[in-house]
C-alpha cells in the first residue's frame, strides 16, 4: 500500500508536525506501508528522502492537470520508476490522507478547491481513499468555491473538521454527512523527545511571532499595525518581573524578519531559537512555564502538553482551539490595551498551577477523542 501524506512541508513546524503525527500513526496501524510526499519548495528531495518518502511526481499547474495521463502508463513501466528511482505518480497512490491544516475556503483561490476536486473525483474512480484528516474548512459563500468544494467533500472518504465552525461550513453543502466528523488538532497524540539541549531553558516565558498577523490574510487593521508593539510589550513585562524570556521562529525564514524586529523592541537581549525540526520545537515548549503564540501549532503544543498560553490569532481556528481548552480569556482580542496586557500576563502567572492541572483534564479528553478519529481512518482504509 502507498499512502500519500499531503499539505504537510519542512518549513512551517506545524505542518512538520503533522507530518511526523501521521508518520507515528501510520508505523503502528500499516507498519508495511509506503509513503510518499509531493515536491514543493518548502519540501525538497533531500528532507522527503530522510523519512523514507517516496517522491511524488505532481504535474498540475493552475487549472492544468496532467496527472490523469498517469492511469495510461503500464503498471510495469510504473514499478520499474518506483523500484528503480523511487519516483511514483497518483497512479500508484492507494491512499491520501490531506493534512492541509488552513488550505481550503473562501481565503484562498477557488482554483485549488478546483484542483482538489478533481483529484479525488480521479481517485474514487479508481477505488481509492482520499481522507482529509482534521484541519480548518471554510467558508464557501464565493458561487465557483463552494461547487468545487461540494464535489470536494461529497466524493472524500472521510472529512475531519477540526472545529464546529469548520464542520457546520461543510455539512451545509451537502445531502449525506455520515462520513463527516469533528475530531481536534491530532498532533496533541505526539510525545516529543526530551532534548538535553533544551534543558536550560527550563521555565523560561517562550514568545512564538506569526508573519501571518501583519499579512494581508489577516482582516483585522489594529492588528496588523500593533502586532509587534503588543509582543513586545508583553515580552518587556515579562522581563519587568524577574522572567527569564526567549523568542521562537516556528517558520523559519518566514519568521525570521519578524523575530528580530520584536528582539530589538526588547529592553534586554533575549535568545532566538530556530529549531531544525518540529519534534525539537514541541520539546522546547513543553520545558515552558508559559507560551505567548500567534503560530496555531504552537498553541497547541502548549496547551495539549497542560503549558498555559496566551495568543493572538487570525482566523477562527484560534478562538474555536481556545475555547476547547477554556482558555478563551487568554486569547488577546483586537484593541486590547496595555494595561489589559499587562493584568492579562500577571494574572496567568499568579494563577499557572490552577491552569496547568484545568489544561492536564482538557488534554486526556482531546488525546482520546484524536485516538478515535484513528480508529475510524484506519477502519476505513482497511
Amino acid at each position: 500500500m502507498l499512502i500519500e501524506i499531503k499539505g504537510v512541508q519542512f518549513v512551517n513546524k506545524g505542518a512538520e508536525l503533522m507530518l511526523y503525527a501521521i508518520l507515528q500513526q501510520v508505523n503502528i496501524h500499516f507498519p508495511g506501508a509506503d509513503i510518499c510526499l509531493a515536491h514543493n519548495a518548502y519540501s525538497p528531495y533531500r528532507k522527503r528522502a530522510l523519512i523514507g518518502a517516496f517522491q511524488k511526481i505532481n504535474l498540475r499547474k493552475n487549472v492544468f492537470d496532467f496527472n490523469k495521463l498517469f492511469y495510461f502508463f503500464p503498471l510495469k513501466v510504473r514499478h520499474y520508476f518506483k523500484n528503480r528511482f523511487g519516483i511514483v505518480t497518483e497512479a500508484d497512490v492507494d491512499v491520501v490522507l490531506d493534512a492541509s491544516g488552513f488550505s481550503y475556503g473562501d481565503q484562498w483561490s477557488d482554483v485549488i478547491l478546483q484542483q482538489v476536486a478533481n483529484e479525488v473525483v480521479r481517485l474514487k474512480k479508481e477505488n481509492k481513499k482520499y481522507i482529509f484528516m482534521p484541519q480548518s474548512l471554510g467558508p464557501f459563500t464565493r458561487a465557483n468555491n463552494k461547487k468545487y468544494a461540494q464535489k470536494v467533500f461529497a466524493n472524500a472518504n472521510l472529512v475531519f473538521a477540526r472545529e464546529t465552525p469548520s464542520y457546520t461550513h461543510v455539512v451545509a453543502l451537502l445531502d449525506n454527512t455520515s462520513h463527516v466528523h469533528q475530531s481536534p488538532d491530532f498532533t496533541n497524540l505526539l510525545e516529543p523527545t526530551f532534548y538535553d539541549e533544551y534543558k536550560r531553558f527550563d521555565n523560561y516565558i517562550i514568545i512564538v511571532p506569526n508573519s501571518k498577523m501583519l499579512s494581508k490574510k489577516n482582516k483585522d487593521q489594529w492588528w496588523r499595525d500593533n502586532y509587534v508593539l503588543t509582543l513586545a510589550l508583553l515580552a518587556n513585562k515579562a522581563l519587568a518581573l524577574g522572567e527569564k524570556v526567549l523568542i521562537l521562529n516556528h517558520s523559519g525564514a518566514d519568521d525570521a524578519s519578524l523575530c528580530a524586529e520584536i528582539s530589538s523592541c526588547l529592553t534586554a537581549a533575549v535568545e532566538i531559537v530556530e529549531p531544525e525540526d518540529a519534534l525539537r520545537v514541541k520539546a522546547l515548549i513543553a520545558r515552558g512555564k508559559l507560551v505567548i503564540s500567534s503560530r496555531f501549532h504552537g498553541c497547541v503544543s502548549a496547551l495539549s502538553q497542560a503549558i498555559p498560553c496566551i495568543a493572538t490569532g487570525w482566523s477562527h481556528k484560534y478562538q474555536e482551539l481556545f475555547a476547547e481548552y477554556d482558555s478563551a480569556d487568554l486569547l488577546l482580542s483586537s484593541g486590547v490595551s496595555g494595561n489589559e496586557l499587562e493584568q492579562t500576563l500577571e494574572s496567568c502567572l499568579a494563577h499557572l498551577a490552577d491552569k496547568k492541572r484545568e489544561l492536564e483534564k482538557h488534554a486526556v479528553v482531546y488525546k482520546q477523542q484524536s485516538n478515535e478519529m484513528w480508529q475510524k481512518v484506519v477502519k476505513e482504509i482497511q
